[in-house]
């Protein structure tokens, strides 16, 4: 089943749009539903990997969004999900202890390929990738993260609550922008004045990166990297005395409810255009089809607004310039269909992902304008 992860027609299963870095699929089936998936480029090199991956048994989500290069989320890409069918095997069936070791086992093996690559490759030490994870296993909804990706869950409101529609966040955002984030840094690191620093604008671990939890950023957890002589003539090296971030996932499990309608799973380029509200409500007030590229497209107009621009305008900036604009931006929503008699009713296997690199890729489909 993994192996159709890999496949080139299933990875670039989508159309790209009128806007040259913007990629799309309308609409595809999952066990428990429909799924919708959108990526927007704004980097030189796409930093953010997704994909989606479907059984009648089970779907599994995954959005990485890469800093410092787009080595780590493309290693996420194509290590997490064959770890996790893996470790699913031999214990029998998911669970929040399987997560962990397959976010594990993926961690270990980038260090060890950038301990490998470090002589030809230094800068590898320094790049990393938020990890954002979510599985519908029967009837339970589990949602893992590292960084500042988010999940958020969009369910019916109550008797009471002012909404048809709220907006429920599902993971718990790894910046250190958030208070609570930064004394729980603090807390770990007594001894470390520097360890969180207001620079430039922002709160930053030593400075250096906003999110405290990750895939890779090696030269942040593993102190001697940064006294290998090849780090420290080609690198950043920052003196050490023990890691200042971590790789262990926050991990949520629930019970998929009746009043539960979708999930948005998506990297921080969403997030910092939208609310979780406003995103909940675009979801629930428009068409399924092509419902991911319409939050691609509103989040852009928030990026234009921004900078006193149209959209049209900020989609004829090429990528790498563009990125003064808005971040790479990548969206997955996961409709849950509670009408079925069955969680295994619907699904097919197989596995999706965008291009590795949107402007890079070349279709035969129509061009169309992002939903707005």
């Amino acid at each position: 089943m993994m192996r159709l992860c890999y496949r080139p027609l299933e990875r670039c299963f989508g159309r790209r749009s009128g806007d040259g870095l913007l990629w799309h699929t309308d609409l595809k089936p999952h066990a428990s539903g429909d799924f919708s998936m959108a990526v927007v480029q704004a980097n030189s090199s796409l930093e953010d990997q997704s994909q989606v991956l479907t059984s009648p048994s089970a779907t599994y989500v995954g959005v990485y969004d890469g800093h410092g290069g787009p080595e780590a989320a493309r290693f996420v890409n194509r290590h997490l999900f064959p770890y996790l069918n893996k470790f699913q095997k031999e214990q029998g069936c998911l669970s929040s202890e399987v997560i962990k070791r397959a976010f594990n086992a993926t961690e270990e093996d980038f260090i060890r390929l950038v301990k490998q690559s470090l002589p030809s490759m230094p800068k590898i030490a320094s790049v990393g990738s938020c990890c954002l994870f979510g599985a519908i296993s029967g009837s339970e909804l589990y949602v893992a993260n590292l960084g500042d990706s988010r999940a958020v869950l969009g369910r019916k409101g109550f008797d009471g609550e002012r909404s048809k529609v709220v907006a429920e966040r599902l993971s718990t955002d790894h910046n250190v922008s958030c208070e609570e984030v930064r004394k729980e840094v603090e807390s770990l690191h007594p001894d470390d004045p520097s360890i969180v620093v207001y620079c430039r604008g922002v709160w930053r671990v030593k400075g250096i990166i906003q999110v405290s939890r990750s895939i890779g950023d090696a030269y942040l957890k593993r102190p001697e990297l940064n006294r290998d002589p090849i780090f420290q003539k080609y690198g950043n090296p920052v003196p050490l005395k023990r890691a200042v971030m971590t790789a262990e996932p926050s991990i949520v499990t629930r019970k998929i409810r009746t009043h539960d309608l979708f999930v948005i799973f998506a990297s921080d380029g969403l997030w910092e255009q939208l609310s979780d509200e406003a995103a909940v409500e675009i979801v629930f007030k428009n068409p399924r089809a092509g419902i991911a590229k319409r939050l691609v497209g509103a989040a852009l107009k928030e990026a234009a607004k921004k900078r006193e621009m149209r959209y049209k305008d900020i989609k004829k900036i090429e990528k790498g310039i563009r990125r003064h604009f808005h971040d790479d931006i990548s969206v997955i929503v996961i409709y849950l269909d509670h009408q079925k008699n069955s969680f295994q009713s619907k699904g097919t296997v197989g596995c999706i992902s965008p291009p590795v690199d949107i402007s890079s890729y070349h279709s035969d489909g129509v061009a169309d304008e992002p939903s707005g």
